[in-house]
Formats: C-alpha cells, sequence, structure tokens
C-alpha cells in the first residue's frame, strides 16, 4: 500500500472513531419512574436516584411531570433555601413538561420546583457530574474509546 493511500486509511479511521465517540451522551429521567413530582418521602428520592446515577458531561436529564409543577436551575443557596428569586436562578422557569437539561459543566447543577411548598416536601434535585481523577472515565469505554484503540491499531498493520 502506498504512503498516500495509507493517510487516507489512517484519516478514514480517525474520522469514524472521532463519530463513534460523539455517540456517547446519556439520557435519563430525572426519578426515573417517580419522574419530577412531591416524593412521597421527602427529598431523600431524588438524593438516591442522582447518587446512583454516573452523570458526565454532555448528558441529558429530562424533568417529566403531570400536573402542576415546574422545574428551574438554582444556585446552591437557591436549593438549600428552595428559593428562586432573579439572584439565585440560573434559568428560566420550566413550565411544560417534559424539559431536558443537557450537563454542559462539571459543577453541581441544583433543579428545584416553585409550585408553593413543593421544593420543601423535597421536590429538588442535585446532578453531580462525576470526576475521574486517577482513573479512566467510564466515559472512554462508552464513547467509543476502546473502538477508537482497535481502529488505531488496524491502521498500524497497514504501515
Amino acid at each position: 500500500m502506498g504512503y498516500d493511500k495509507k493517510l487516507v486509511m489512517i484519516g478514514m479511521l480517525v474520522a469514524a472513531a472521532t463519530l463513534l465517540s460523539g455517540c456517547a451522551a446519556d439520557t435519563r429521567t430525572v426519578g426515573d419512574s417517580l419522574g419530577w413530582t412531591i416524593p412521597p418521602a421527602g427529598d431523600i428520592a431524588y438524593r438516591t436516584w442522582a447518587a446512583k446515577e454516573d452523570f458526565e458531561l454532555g448528558d441529558s436529564i429530562i424533568f417529566r411531570w403531570s400536573g402542576t409543577h415546574n422545574v428551574v436551575q438554582v444556585t446552591k443557596e437557591g436549593y438549600e433555601n428552595c428559593n428562586a428569586t432573579s439572584n439565585l436562578s440560573l434559568s428560566p422557569v420550566q413550565t411544560t413538561s417534559p424539559f431536558t437539561f443537557i450537563l454542559n459543566s462539571t459543577t453541581p447543577h441544583y433543579f428545584i420546583c416553585t409550585v408553593e411548598n413543593h421544593c420543601r416536601l423535597g421536590q429538588k434535585v442535585t446532578i453531580q457530574i462525576r470526576q475521574f481523577p486517577s482513573a479512566a472515565p467510564s466515559s472512554l469505554i462508552k464513547s467509543g474509546g476502546i473502538v477508537s484503540a482497535l481502529l488505531l491499531v488496524v491502521a498500524s498493520l497497514f504501515m
């Protein structure tokens, strides 16, 4: 195989690996089957749900509800005090279900319902992006990292 053909092959393999790695984002419904509502046992339901999830940058979370609810992203102070005043709110109040939010930073994301006392009754959730300081993140596998490595090995066989 000529040098130019090898470069074209490697370029195609790198492009394929890049496309595969862009398909990694997951979508989760907040609270799973509970959805976005006043949880029966208070905020433990959403804390437990969020703790079992491995959120990563680019993942989407969907707030689904029926009845009178809403969702707004707030600061930590807004979350702790169930307050979405203009200086504590990070987004407009969303009143239409479903609402999808894309996790676009590694800082914690705080969400509350502002209807009456819903937040104080536990309708609030903190979403934390998992940090992987010393080990390879699970996104390496989910994003096609293994496929990318295999493609590079195959490409090296043509050199």
